[in-house]
């Protein structure tokens, strides 16, 4: 479990696919911040993807990534040098400054525009079709792992503002429009959607 609050944004080494007795996909992200206090079995999330750290060495964590999760996130477009954003899981004894985040992608996102406007900047993203049910203003929504408040809701396109600090420690400052993004939608929703049509009056 996480809460969307971004620790800092760690740079992909290496993507390499299995092979050589490796089954699954191996990432290699560099990290200063999130590798305190972090160990072999930990879970990360990596541009809101959990994953379990299988290697530390130096400054560098490495994930095993399945083919399906290669799949169903931007995970296929990393690249050596890519920015990630990275997050440790949530503690007992920490602080919950966004909203409970699952670390499991729904699916990716388009963005439509990222616009400055002021000192704020306005990014619309439009999500696969059929999801805007889970989108509500002034709902939650995890892109790459951000927790962020929807602002505006039309369809399947949602809108959400982002403040300097927000662009300056995460990855969203490298994006422009038709970039894909990691989804995670507001985990309530889902809850609510799947337990309503067996309610009985």
């Amino acid at each position: 479990m996480f809460t969307g609050i971004v620790e800092e944004t760690g740079r992909v080494v290496d993507f390499a696919p299995p092979g050589q007795g490796i089954e699954a996909w191996r990432l290699c992200v560099s990290a200063e911040r999130v590798l305190e206090g972090a160990s072999q079995g930990d879970s990360i999330a990596v541009d809101g993807c959990c994953l379990t750290v299988v290697q530390l060495d130096g400054g560098r964590l490495t994930f095993d990534v399945l083919e399906e999760t290669r799949r169903l996130t931007h995970f296929s477009q990393l690249q050596p040098g890519s920015a990630v954003n990275l997050e440790r899981s949530l503690r007992f004894d920490g602080k919950i400054g966004g909203h409970f985040v699952t670390g499991h992608i729904d699916g990716l996102g388009t963005i439509e525009a990222m616009e400055r406007r002021g000192n704020d900047t306005y990014l619309k993203v439009r999500a696969s079709a059929g999801s805007g049910r889970y989108l509500v203003p002034k709902g939650s929504i995890a892109i790459d792992g951000i927790s962020l408040t929807v602002a505006e809701v039309a369809g399947d396109s949602f809108a959400v503002w982002l403040i300097p600090h927000t662009l300056e420690v995460t990855n969203l400052r490298g994006y422009r429009a038709g970039d894909t993004v990691n989804l995670e939608f507001d985990l309530l929703g889902k809850y609510v959607e799947k337990l309503l049509p067996g309610r009985r009056d």
